[in-house]
Formats: C-alpha cells, structure tokens, sequence
C-alpha cells in the first residue's frame, strides 16, 4: 500500500510537470486576406509592412488548392478540405444534385447551405466555447450545419462596408468586453484581386493598390497592438490565389475546337467543365488531346497532385488552359486572370504572420513537392492549433507547417 500510494504520487507529480509545460492556449487570432495578393509582390512593390512581418514573424510562400480561384480556396482556409471535397469545387459550377448552376454571383445559391460541405473553423471553434468574429469571408453569412460566426454580417447587406470599414469592424470586435470578445476575428479584403485582373499583375495600378493595402493593413495591426492585450494577438495575413498575365492573343475558343451538338453543357471558369451528350465522350476526348495549350482529362483521371477532379459537380471532361491562356466562348477583355494549376509560381501567394505563438524571422522553406510544400489546406489545423480546439476531419496536415510555430 506504501508503494501504492508513492507510485500515484510520482504519477500526479509527472502529469502535472505535463500539463504545466503545454502551452496555454489563451491568445486571439486575427487572420486578413488580401484576394489575389501574389507571392512576389513584395519583390515588385513597396510592401513596407509585410517586409517588416517577414524580419518580425513568419514569411512564406504558400500553395493554393486547384482550381486556384476566389471562393474555393478561401472555403477551403476555411474548412482545410480542397475544393473538390468542400463543396466550391470552382467559381460557377453545374450540380447535377439540384439540376443548377451555382454561380458566386447568383443569391438563389449562394446562400443555400447544401452547397458548402465540410465544417468551417468558426463553426468548430463555436462548438467547443470559442467565440468567433467575420468580415465578408467566403461562407460566414450562410448556415452552414445551421450555424453562423458569433459576429458576422451578409456581403449583400446594404451599405457594403469599405475597407476602411471593414478594418473599423476588425478593430471593435476584438475591442469588445472580454466575455464577448471573439478569439479569431477573420477579414476579407478584395484587392489587389480587381485590379490584377483589369491590369495585370505587373502595372502601375496594380502597384499602386498592392501598396495601399499594405499600408490598410498596417494601419490594422497598429490599432490592434495598441490595445492593452495586444501583444496576446496572433495577426495572420495570406490570400486565396496569385495572378498571371492573359492576353486575346493567347486564346483558345470552345466553338473552334468542339463539334457542333456533342455537349449538353459547357460551365465557363478556369478550369472548364464539359458535359458531354452520350457516346461522344471518347470522340471529344481524343479531339481536345490533340489541342496545343491546354490539358484535358476525363473525370476521375485528374493527375492526382492537384487533389481535383472527383466531385460530382464536375463534367465529364475538364478542361485546363496552360498558364497565361484562355479557354472560352470569346477572348477575355482582362489583362490578369487565375485559376490555373497551385504548382505555378504566379499562382502561389503571400504568407506573413506575427504574434506570441509563431517564431521570429523565420522563412518557411519551400521547394517543390507534397511534404515540403507550404500548402493552403494546413491553416485550418493551424488556426485550430492556436485556439486550442480540436479540428473536423479535413486534407490539412499541421505537420507540414507545425515549424513555424514556437
């Protein structure tokens, strides 16, 4: 019984020694997406404040999920599930479930639940007592599992919040009593996106705005030290997808290359899906493989590094123009578009992050391949691993990024 009663002793001592060497999760998080904010920017641009975050915090390249556009990936930061598992498997898609196309655009499906699978963080964190805050993220003004963020409010909620709202917004959640203060607050900003697409990529107005979001945002982060728990916040700054240079010179149109009568339909978006009329699927198949520019693949034949290609609101035949080439009905009058393959670098974007949880100057190593990639799947888990929680099932790996952190 002596014996017993020392071993439970050492026992409780050595759990104890345990838990007191966790770190305590007790710190807030903001995480700001800038929509199309390239990786290399800052090499163009004069981003002072994210090249202070690089010297100060965390710096990466990140890899975005296929297709790499607006709503599936910042859906798929939301829930760590790539797009052909979340739902948003492109911007516009046709789903043979309700017999519509779903469009970002169109409120009749933008707001119905039963497009949006998976769990999204604000709705795992609200489960285990964690109050959330959102700012125009990608599926925070729908219920999802019949849920909302704590704080939110509707894209189409008239006056749409400015930037400079928006930022307001950020900084007067986290200003809230301490019993209702959300512990992540996530914001959307759609810019440099816009501009990218009607300019370039490299331009002087694209310059222009890439600079002025950067001092937007630095504006945010001061207000936000500058409260008395500042130092407890956690301030994250990433983006869905980068941008490249398109030209009409560089297109491919639909009616030049598919017969007349051999499809049902045809969902624009890069990539492009083809639902095609019975017994011409081999025929198109074999018609578009002789196409120089862009790479066709039937359904469930998707290379497999690019995690798509299995959702059933896809068509039968997917289509992908080569980096800086469109494949449309008619020439694209935009001087930047997205959407192509993650594994291109113009595709890749920005990661910083500073705060009581991650290192300090740390640069991310990135070279190419699934283990050393900085994958945009990893920050579900990632952000779950900040507030404490424990994450929904999800493609994401903290694993792959767990360095980053102290």
């Amino acid at each position: 019984m002596r014996n017993f009663r020392l071993f439970l002793l050492l026992t409780l001592l050595l759990l104890t020694g345990i838990t007191a060497c966790k770190p305590a999760r007790n710190n807030y998080t903001v995480i700001i997406s800038l929509d199309g904010n390239r990786w290399d920017y800052p090499e163009y641009y004069n981003t002072t404040f994210l090249d202070s975050l690089a010297q100060v915090g965390v710096s990466a390249r990140m890899e975005p999920s296929y297709p790499a556009s607006t709503f599936p990936n910042h859906y798929t930061l939301a829930t760590g599930l790539v797009p052909d598992h979340n739902g948003l498997v492109n911007n516009s898609f046709w789903d043979p479930d309700t017999q519509y196309k779903y469009s970002m655009g169109d409120p009749a499906c933008r707001y119905n639940p039963d497009y949006y699978l998976g769990e999204p963080i604000w709705i795992t964190a609200q489960r285990q007592g964690v109050k959330t805050g959102n700012v125009y993220w990608v599926g925070s003004d729908i219920p999802i599992k019949n849920e909302y963020p704590t704080y939110y409010r509707k894209w189409d909620l008239d006056p749409h919040w400015s930037f400079e709202e928006r930022v307001d917004e950020i900084v007067r959640l986290m200003s809230l009593p301490e019993d209702e203060r959300p512990r992540l607050v996530m914001g959307y900003f759609d810019e440099p996106d816009h501009t990218g697409h009607e300019f370039g990529p490299i331009s002087a107005q694209t310059k222009e705005m890439v600079e002025y979001m950067d001092s937007l945002v630095h504006g945010l982060y001061l207000r936000l030290k500058a409260l008395p728990y500042g130092d407890k916040i956690n301030f994250i700054i990433l983006s869905d997808h980068g941008m490249a240079e398109v030209s009409p010179e560089r297109f491919i149109g639909w009616y030049d290359v598919i017969p007349e009568g051999w499809t049902e339909k045809i969902i624009a978006h890069n990539p492009t899906s083809v639902f095609v009329k019975e017994g011409y699927l081999d025929s198109l198949y074999n018609r578009l493989s002789q196409v120089e520019h862009i790479s066709v693949w039937k359904h469930g034949e998707v290379p497999e590094e690019l995690n798509y290609g299995t959702s059933n609101r896809l068509g039968d035949l997917i289509v992908a123009p080569d980096l800086g080439w469109q494949f449309a009905a008619y020439p694209g009058r935009k001087a930047g578009a997205h959407g192509y393959s993650p594994k291109e670098p113009d595709m890749m974007v920005a990661f910083r992050a500073v705060g009581p949880d991650f290192k300090v100057a740390y640069e991310a190593p990135f070279t190419e391949g699934e283990q050393s990639a900085f994958h945009n799947v990893d920050i579900y888990p990632l952000l779950c691993e900040l507030l404490g929680i424990k994450p929904a099932p999800t493609d994401g790996q903290l694993k792959r990024i767990h360095k980053i952190l102290r």
